[in-house]
């Protein structure tokens, strides 16, 4: 297994996860989110479902890509995590808040901040700079 590379000043310098595993984590993480929102909405009939739906959503990011693995489901699935710009580290949750939050930005002018990673030259969405994360292949940056 071989491990990502960092420069002296710490800052991660191995591989960086593609558009598609990518894409692929966030649709799944998607339709499980979707499913739990769903049946919430059905028990509470309405807007306090989907209030609850949301709740739950940020909870799920910043629970799971704040803890030490870095990894929603989706993202384990696929084998990547997320990990801190310079100390190849988790996150931690407050930065895993701020990523979900932001995240939701990337997405709300035509997924130019999900699609800012095809050009970016460290592979960074608009949520990953703002949580200073890159979201990398776990196979290269095995969790510590």
């Amino acid at each position: 297994m071989s491990t990502g590379a960092y420069t002296q000043t710490g800052r991660a310098t191995g591989p960086r996860s593609g558009f598609w595993r990518r894409f692929g984590a966030v649709f799944i993480d998607g339709i499980l989110l979707s499913i739990v929102t769903a049946i919430l909405i059905e028990i509470l009939h309405g807007a306090g479902g989907y209030a609850i739906g949301v709740i739950v959503a940020v909870s799920y990011y910043t629970y799971f890509e704040g803890g030490p693995t870095g990894q929603t489901l989706g993202k384990r699935a696929l084998g990547i995590r997320v990990i801190d710009f310079d100390s190849g580290a988790s996150i931690g949750y407050s930065r895993a808040a701020i990523r979900y939050v932001t995240s939701i930005l990337s997405a709300l002018i035509i997924y130019i901040g999900y699609l800012w990673m095809l050009w970016d030259r460290e592979k960074q969405c608009w949520h990953d700079k703002t949580a200073n994360s890159l979201v990398v292949p776990e196979s290269a940056y095995p969790v510590r």
